[in-house]
């Protein structure tokens, strides 16, 4: 039976009557493998800030994967990233995804006061990041000289109880080299990379990860993606859409590009009914049809 996972994005809106913690709670009671949120710590619109909601969301549930989709490099210092990491990771008994990307929204960067990155800068910037992060997570004293940030005699105690998973939201072919030679995992957005350029994005992380001595299956797929159970309504191409069937069909065809960890947002009115109708009759299908 194929290893499947499953995870749900919990909104990080701060308005009137929102409530993340009670959403990951749903999703937990329901089954998902992990929740998930975005890092957009700038806006005119009220949110929370990722980590901190995520925290608090492990503190309210008990086996659920806590993962970050994805964390925005450029906004935090690695090492203090390594920390805070380390911190969730043993508060929660083990239950982070730590995903991290180069920092998509160059507005936003520029809104925070942050220096601008081309397109090769966030590359760097991830690589020193993953570089860090295992650094301070493994040596007693690390130092690390990176194209953007540094370490120097850096000591962090204590160290994680378990190898922590990196997941890299990449689609640039430096940036998928990188996967594949220093990630632990690949989420990337079907608006970003539909089905049929997947093949061939896949197989540079897999290549480059096999050229760094790695075995590719060392390195998860996780297909990241906007879904609707609804078979009357027009939906754009980068939104998986249509009856439980339908869906369920999509969502095989993923499993056979080589996904086998899937993330849910759930778009239009109705967000816990579209949770509740996944998790009970679209991924008990999934499951008994890739067993």
């Amino acid at each position: 039976m194929t290893d499947l996972s499953f995870g749900v994005s919990v909104s990080t809106s701060a308005a009137l009557g929102t409530d993340p913690v009670a959403d990951a709670q749903r999703a937990e009671a329901l089954g998902f493998d992990f929740v998930s949120a975005p890092d957009h710590p700038s806006g005119a619109d009220p949110t929370y800030e990722t980590w901190t909601m995520l925290s608090w969301i492990a503190a309210s549930t008990t086996r659920i994967g806590i993962t970050t989709k994805v964390l925005g490099v450029p906004f935090r210092p690695p090492a203090l990233t390594a920390k805070m990491a380390e911190t969730l990771d043993r508060l929660s008994n083990g239950r982070l995804i730590l995903g991290l990307g180069g920092g998509y929204s160059d507005e936003e960067i520029h809104a925070l006061g942050l220096a601008a990155r081309a397109p090769a800068q966030k590359v760097a910037g991830l690589e020193d990041a993953i570089q860090i992060l295992r650094g301070l997570w493994s040596q007693q004293s690390f130092s690390y000289v990176g194209n953007l940030s540094q370490v120097n005699d850096a000591e962090m105690e204590p160290k994680p109880q378990r190898h922590i998973p990196i997941w890299l939201g990449t689609f640039g072919r430096r940036a998928l080299n990188l996967t594949g030679r220093l990630a632990d995992g690949w989420i990337p957005s079907l608006g970003f990379a539909p089905p049929d350029v997947v093949p061939a994005m896949r197989d540079r992380v897999l290549t480059a990860a096999q050229q760094a001595g790695r075995e590719p299956e060392e390195i998860t797929c996780a297909y990241n993606m906007e879904i609707r159970i609804d078979a009357r309504s027009k939906h754009p191409p980068s939104v998986v859409a249509g009856s439980p069937e339908a869906i369920t069909e999509r969502l095989l065809s993923f499993i056979s590009l080589g996904f086998t960890a899937m993330n849910f947002t759930p778009v239009g009115p109705g967000e816990n009914e579209q949770v509740e109708r996944l998790a009970q009759e679209v991924l008990p299908m999934v499951r008994s049809a890739s067993s």
